[in-house]
């Protein structure tokens, strides 16, 4: 019955799931593109390592209260601070140093620009998430020696020697000096966040980047990622106390470094995304309310058409319990049909958004239970009034009416 009225009156249906449709399009929307796009940027923020806390000269966070210039006076981080870390934590199962630089590669008549330079200790690999698809990794003896080879990124390899394949074994220049590249990274793609970018980089052992460059001019950090089952908080904490030692900070000398925990970061843009997440719910919330009163006024409409069924019906002992729930499940399948298009819309826009976005678009089932579930209570709100008159009606006063 429900689908015969949307045949007979097809523009009065229109209008009136116009609202469901609009409301549950601007929800899932927000929804799915706030859930993909969080799910993108988690993923960016584990790539920076979990459980792992980063000492440097610079508050990652910010922090408007304590002035810049402070920051840049504060030591940068040595090389040397990194032995006396690993052996005074007990929380840390892994620390490696990091620097980095911006040059020029070439092989042959192919040059690529603005490629960075990563110098790393040995147990890097171990924080951080690298995948070799071609060739092998930098390994101990490689590290103590600071030989002058190097693991390059998916597009250093595509862009200079045409192929991940064909860059194994081969030689890349810069400044004058050559490195041997013995393997080729995973293609990882690109990042909301910045950070590392291994797609176009070369990784070279700490000690051959400290033969070419002054480690205090490239942005050196330690990088400590904590042991099993070991809070951040608590792993920060212990690196705070040891580096306050390890500087000879009085008690009531400030901190010259910072300590910055990644995993307060994931917490901080949950918090953000929920708000904007709570704004697209206001503004659907509207549509929805307006989609709700269209369709109980297409129910009151549907009502009066049927009146003299609806006593038929009572007369031939239909109960008041049969009469509601027969409007109920159609108000409900009427927003469920509106909800539907809603989706529809939703799909075509997030494979629109896909193309253009750096992140895909995804729909999670979790989203599509609840836009279902969205319109099966809205149905029922919309529809208990004309349902409940319905139920209540006379049977000889409902069968005489025309």
């Amino acid at each position: 019955m429900a689908l015969q009225e949307l045949k007979v009156n097809k523009l009065r249906t229109f209008l009136s799931l116009f609202g469901i449709t609009i409301g549950i399009f601007c929800i899932i929307g927000v929804l799915a593109t706030v859930d993909s796009l969080e799910r993108k940027v988690q993923t960016d923020l584990k790539s920076f390592g979990n459980n792992t806390i980063y000492i440097d000269k610079w508050n990652y966070g910010g922090g408007n209260d304590y002035p810049w210039w402070k920051y840049v006076k504060r030591p940068s981080m040595k090389y040397e601070e990194l032995k006396v870390i690993k052996s005074k934590t007990d929380l840390a199962s892994f620390a490696a140093f990091f620097v980095s630089s911006n040059i020029n590669l070439n092989y042959a008549d192919n040059i690529l620009s603005n490629v960075n330079l990563y110098g790393v200790s040995n147990e890097f690999n171990s924080i951080q998430e690298i995948v070799v698809n071609n060739g092998r990794y930098l390994n101990e003896a490689d590290f103590s020696s600071g030989t002058s080879i190097g693991v390059i990124g998916n597009k250093v390899a595509d862009e200079l020697y045409g192929s991940a394949e064909k860059a194994v074994g081969k030689e890349i220049a810069f400044r004058g000096r050559r490195v041997y590249v013995v393997g080729v990274i995973k293609k990882q793609g690109q990042s909301l966040l910045g950070g590392f970018d291994y797609d176009n980089c070369m990784i070279v052992p700490y000690k051959y980047f400290a033969s070419i460059f002054n480690p205090d001019n490239s942005n050196p950090y330690i990088m400590v990622k904590g042991k099993e089952n070991v809070a951040s908080t608590a792993l920060a904490d212990e690196l705070n106390g040891v580096m306050r030692q390890l500087r000879k900070l009085s008690p009531t000398q400030e901190d010259n470094f910072s300590c910055n925990d990644v995993a307060q970061f994931g917490e901080q843009i949950s918090g953000f995304f929920g708000q904007v997440s709570a704004g697209g719910w206001a503004i659907a919330g509207l549509s929805l309310i307006v989609g709700a009163f269209g369709v109980a006024n297409i129910m009151f409409v549907t009502v009066r058409e049927r009146t003299s069924q609806i006593g038929l019906k009572k007369a031939i002992g239909a109960k008041r319990s049969t009469i509601l729930t027969e409007f109920l499940l159609e108000s409900a399948f009427l927003c469920i049909i509106g909800g539907l298009i809603g989706l529809g819309l939703v799909w075509l826009l997030s494979l629109a958004l896909s193309s253009v976005l750096p992140f895909p678009i995804y729909i999670a089932p979790n989203i599509i239970g609840l836009a279902l579930s969205i319109c099966i209570i809205l149905g029922i709100l919309a529809g208990i009034i004309p349902a409940s008159i319905a139920a209540k009606m006379d049977p000889v006063v409902a069968i005489r009416t025309k």
